[in-house]
């Protein structure tokens, strides 16, 4: 199936609305873009491979990007992290570890999603049971904490999240 950039914008569109929190949804909103293709090398397969990649988001602070490929790693992941520019390897669709199966899942493992002040830490016992013991805050704060965490309480599992999603 081909996709355009209309259903692109519905697609993220939709996603965004399962987000609870506003201050997420408009921190990335102000960075979507006009989705456009962009062809990427591919380097899995022949050296001059390359397949066309719609760049949706932006984070020009960052250099990085968010894309969506059919090809490569889709239909199955189809929603990649990305450098804006670059040289061949920068410009590459890059590792399979950068790309998600949903926009949000990108978002949240991308520069831009680092940036929101929403992180987390969250504990969950031996029995499995999962809450968030600290306030709102930085990801690299919440991600030092989390790490705080994990070395006076190594029975339990700590990690750092938004806890936003519906």
């Amino acid at each position: 199936m081909s996709i355009n950039g209309d259903a692109l914008k519905a697609l993220i569109d939709r996603e965004l609305t399962a987000l609870l929190d506003p201050r997420m949804a408009e921190h990335i909103r102000r960075l979507l873009v006009e989705p456009r293709i962009v062809l990427r090398n591919w380097a899995y397969g022949e050296p001059s491979e390359q397949y066309p990649c719609w760049a949706v988001l932006e984070d020009s602070e960052s250099g990085t990007g968010i894309a969506y490929c059919e090809q490569g790693f889709g239909p199955r992941c189809p929603w990649g992290l990305v450098w804006l520019d670059g040289d061949g390897r920068q410009m590459s669709i890059g590792q399979d570890c950068g790309w998600f199966p949903t926009f949000l899942e990108a978002c949240f493992e991308s520069h831009a999603g680092a940036a929101l002040p929403v992180w987390r830490v969250f504990r969950t016992d031996p029995s499995g049971m999962r809450q968030p013991i600290t306030e709102e805050g930085s990801w690299d704060t919440t991600s030092a904490l989390v790490e705080q965490r994990r070395n006076a309480d190594p029975i339990s599992y700590f990690d750092c999240d938004h806890g936003y999603r519906r």
